[in-house]
């Protein structure tokens, strides 16, 4: 049996991680960027910033993935104190789920009440071309794992969270908004998160398309935690290939990374422009 499965050995693992934070960062700012795939860019902008890799921190798995730093990073942006999660483990790379979600929910014990989760994306939708930021609106988890399967864990949240609503409308309106006054274009769509780590077959790309906007490998058990734990969530996915425009075309995470990369500035100047605005 994972330790995993008792609550109580759960809970103090959570909270051995949340000390460890604590012994390298101090008092933890309230809004939480979570950076992925080749979005390593926007821990770079914090200003006056201090980091620690994981590794210096207990429980915090290091993700093996190209494009995810592995570091806890500290300041401010837009003149409001952030921590950013430049890099996550994926359940991909052979972990339980909520192993996965350790870092975030040490994060969320420690008073983290905003999150902006990101992510790098293919595109089902035939609107939407590779360097397009979306708005996620909703999702779905085609991961068929849960991190919150198990023994709930009452001192964090209820046994059956709500999830009509899983990323929060009026964070979904201020990114608008802030788009809006930076004149950049935001698309605005359902994510759909697979277990990856092989990319789409056609057959699943036709099936997606009536189903979402946009593929991924991540998110939506972070999403999950932050709404069991009760803090406001606001999700951005970067559109690095279109899965229905080229379908000849084979796609390597080279160029989800490269995509990522070129896009990075726009991702930055629309994050800080929301937080700044928060």
């Amino acid at each position: 049996m994972s330790h995993l499965d008792d609550p109580k050995q759960h809970e103090a693992l959570i909270k051995d991680a949340a000390d460890s934070v604590r012994e390298k960062v101090g008092d933890v700012p309230k809004i939480l960027v979570v950076a992925g795939s080749g979005l390593g860019k926007f821990g770079e902008s914090v200003e006056d910033a201090k980091s620690v890799s994981y590794d210096e921190l207990r429980h915090f798995p290091q993700s093996t993935v190209v494009g995810h730093a592995g570091r806890l990073v500290w300041g401010k942006v837009g003149g409001k104190p952030v921590i950013v999660m430049s890099g996550r483990k994926h359940v991909y790379e052979g972990v339980d789920v909520r192993e996965t979600v350790i870092p975030l929910r040490a994060l969320l014990s420690l008073g983290v009440e905003t999150v902006i989760l990101s992510n790098a994306a293919g595109s089902v939708n035939r609107l939407f071309t590779p360097g397009d930021l979306m708005l996620i609106n909703d999702h779905i988890n085609n991961q068929f794992r849960n991190p919150l399967i198990g023994a709930n864990l009452d001192s964090i949240g209820p046994r059956f969270p709500d999830m009509s609503a899983p990323y929060d409308p009026e964070l979904m309106e201020l990114a608008r908004s802030t788009a809006r006054d930076l004149g950049i274009t935001l698309q605005e769509g359902t994510y759909l998160a697979s277990t990856g780590p092989t990319y789409e077959t056609q057959a699943e790309v036709q099936m997606f398309r009536s189903m979402t906007d946009a593929v991924g490998m991540s998110t939506v058990p972070e999403n999950l935690v932050a709404v069991h734990a009760g803090a406001r969530v606001l999700g951005i996915s970067v559109i690095t290939n279109s899965l229905v425009l080229k379908s000849d075309v084979v796609t390597t995470h080279e160029e989800v990374m490269e995509t990522g990369k070129l896009v990075g500035e726009k991702f930055c100047q629309l994050v800080a422009g929301i937080i700044e605005r928060l």
